[in-house]
């Protein structure tokens, strides 16, 4: 069983005041093979490094999501580092764990806390234009900034400086029952939608079947008015035409049938593309 290593804290040596010195520890995880000593020593490792992984966490506070979740996700990063760190190489342990724990929290916050997805490039064009917009807001006397003043400074394009703009208020949804602010009876989003009307599918059909009722002989046509507008029966219909209702039946199947065999062929041609000539 391993005892656990001491780290000496050389503050001089390091950019981070909260920098344990742990060489000597990397270069003993190196030298082990895969198992549980080697884990302690990592676990030993991570500890005297967390102060550290939970200031930089520190950095992102206020921004939408609690201090304990993004001291949780640096001390991820931590461990990620700590497993990934080579000391063969020759550099301090602080210039690999740093980017590696912010790299950690910066991707959370991509990938998770975004109520609508936005790939990555937009993301990076909202935080370019909300930085410029901040900065342009101290020098031009109370005036917002206008698109091309944005696009100057950022040095970017007024079409990415558009796209960011867009993704600004694409961090987080409005619920649809959240009140307009111009609003004082409780108008919500949710009052601002359509509803399905029924009754336009119905126009839709009628004028579709129209030219094709008109070409019916008059026997037929009378009988689909009697029986679909005056909303007469097929017995009424066959003692007022003098035929039986077996023969009413077979004529009213027979006439919507062929109609919508018509209908279905017009509306076929007219979804083909016309074939170059």
């Amino acid at each position: 069983m391993s005892t656990t290593t001491p780290f000496r804290t050389k503050r001089a040596r390091h950019p981070h005041d909260d920098a344990p010195d742990t060489r000597d520890a990397f270069v003993r995880i190196a030298a082990l093979p895969d198992g549980p000593e080697k884990e302690e020593l990592r676990q030993d490792v991570v500890q005297v490094w967390i102060p550290m992984a939970h200031r930089l966490a520190g950095r992102y506070r206020n921004r939408g999501e609690a201090l304990e979740d993004l001291q949780q996700i640096a001390a991820l990063g931590l461990v990620k580092a700590v497993a990934g760190y080579d000391p063969a190489r020759g550099t301090a342990f602080e210039s690999y764990a740093v980017p590696t724990i912010v790299g950690e929290i910066k991707r959370h916050f991509r990938d998770h806390t975004w109520d609508l997805h936005v790939p990555r490039r937009v993301q990076q064009l909202r935080t370019q234009v909300r930085a410029s917009r901040r900065e342009l807001n101290l020098t031009l006397g109370g005036r917002s900034p206008t698109v091309a003043e944005i696009a100057e400074h950022s040095r970017l394009s007024e079409e990415d400086v558009l796209l960011g703009m867009e993704a600004l208020d694409s961090y987080s949804a409005l619920s649809l029952d959240a009140e307009l602010s111009a609003a004082e009876d409780g108008y919500s989003l949710q009052d601002t939608l359509g509803v399905f009307e029924a009754g336009f599918d119905l126009v839709v059909y009628r004028e579709a079947v129209k030219p094709q009722l008109s070409l019916l002989p008059e026997r037929e046509r009378r009988i689909l008015y009697l029986r679909f507008f005056c909303d007469m029966t097929q017995s009424r219909i066959a003692e007022e035409l003098g035929i039986s209702q077996m023969h009413v039946s077979r004529l009213i199947h027979r006439t919507c049938e062929r109609i919508h065999q018509k209908v279905d062929a017009e509306r076929r041609r007219e979804r083909t593309p016309a074939s170059a000539g």
